[in-house]
Order: structure tokens, then C-alpha cells, then sequence
């Protein structure tokens, strides 16, 4: 059963280092699950999630979750990123389809968290725990909650082991979202998401974008 986890952007700077540095010193004590870390939009901080995860496993002792998105540049690079994560050590993966800046397709071979997943699969069979991400509220661009159930079981068919759902204030979608997914046959583990409100402006932006409903 999940605990908690936390999500960590890739610094870009020294000082932004030294923050993170802080905020875990802060965090540890909760002792989480897993720590993870994200992949910029369009794959742009590829090199800084690489390298967060490496120092983070070597400063912590916690298991740490890279993010892996679509926006891969080629079939090889990928491979190589994920055999050096298993060579480290790394054992669990959270796998997105990626934010496209321009909202055309990706770059890479893959266009979608489903054929990500079954690549990962085929090529590394259950070394990696694989998570995916899923949506209480239905994702922004699926025409309705129905088709976005149907897209979050081809990700589970394909080899996910769970999911952390994009995050939520309204509590009732979550537990209704739970029973819309038993109901559609997935019984996958389902970790709420929960994004801590420092900046309400910034939050109902973000909101309105990802069709988060705030209380």
C-alpha cells in the first residue's frame, strides 16, 4: 500500500540545488515511498532529471522515480537513459506522454504512454515498477470521461503496475473516479495526487488548464 511521494522539479541552478537540498532535509522525517522527479516539457531537462535522480538517490536512501515521457528524441537514447537508471539501481518509473509545448507530436518514436509503457516492457520486462498518470477529473484533451477511462486502461494493458492521478482539491471526484475505474475492470493501485496551494492565483490558472475543479 502507498504512503506518500514526493515530486521534485530538476533544478536549474546552484541555488536552486541548495533548495532542494533544504526542502528534502524538510521532507525526510515523513519518510516517503519514493521520491520522483520530472521531465520538462518537449523533453527539455532531460540532462537535469538525470542528474537529480542520481544525486538524490545517492543523498537520501529513498527510492527515486524518474519521470519518462514521449518526448524522447530516438528509440536509442532512450534505451540508453533506461539502462543506466537500471544499472543504478532505479526500480520504479513514473511513464507520461509528455507536455508538447506547440501541441503537435512529439519528436520520438513514441506518441502516446501506452506504447511507452509496452516498449519498457518488452525491452526490460518487470525490472521497472511502472506508474502512469490518470485523471479523476478527465484529461483536458479527451472529449469525455468515458474515452479518457478507455486510454488510462490501455496503459494498464500495456504493463503499468499503478497510477498517480493529476491533482485534485475535490475529494468526491477522486472516490468517484476510484468506483468509475473498478467498474471499467482496472484494478490497478490509484495514489492521489495533491499539489500544496503556496500561490491560489497561480493554482486557478494551472486549474483551469488541466480542468481541475477547486472546492
Amino acid at each position: 500500500m502507498h504512503n506518500i511521494s514526493f515530486e521534485f522539479f530538476p533544478p536549474r541552478t546552484e541555488e536552486q540545488k541548495l533548495i532542494l537540498e533544504s526542502t528534502w532535509q524538510k521532507l525526510a522525517p515523513l519518510r516517503p515511498d519514493y521520491l520522483s522527479v520530472t521531465f520538462g516539457a518537449g523533453g527539455s531537462t532531460l540532462d537535469a532529471t538525470r542528474d537529480t535522480v542520481e544525486a538524490l538517490a545517492a543523498a537520501t536512501g529513498v527510492p527515486v522515480a524518474p519521470h519518462i515521457s514521449c518526448m524522447a528524441t530516438s528509440e536509442a537514447m532512450l534505451h540508453d537513459l533506461l539502462q543506466r537508471y537500471s544499472e543504478q539501481g532505479i526500480r520504479r518509473l513514473v511513464v507520461l506522454r509528455g507536455d508538447r509545448p506547440d501541441g503537435t507530436a512529439g519528436p520520438g518514436p513514441f506518441q502516446y504512454a501506452n506504447e511507452l509503457v509496452g516498449y519498457i516492457r518488452g525491452e526490460f520486462g518487470d525490472r521497472f515498477l511502472i506508474e502512469v498518470a490518470c485523471y479523476p477529473e478527465f484529461h483536458p484533451e479527451s472529449p469525455s470521461a468515458e474515452s479518457d477511462l478507455h486510454y488510462f486502461r490501455k496503459k494498464v494493458e500495456a504493463g503499468a503496475d499503478g497510477a498517480v492521478t493529476q491533482y485534485f482539491y475535490n475529494a468526491d471526484s477522486y472516490f468517484a473516479y476510484l468506483d468509475d475505474c473498478q467498474r471499467a475492470g482496472i484494478d490497478v493501485p490509484i495514489t492521489p495526487g495533491v499539489m500544496p496551494i503556496t500561490n491560489y492565483r497561480q493554482l486557478a490558472r494551472f486549474s483551469a488548464m488541466c480542468g481541475a475543479e477547486i472546492p
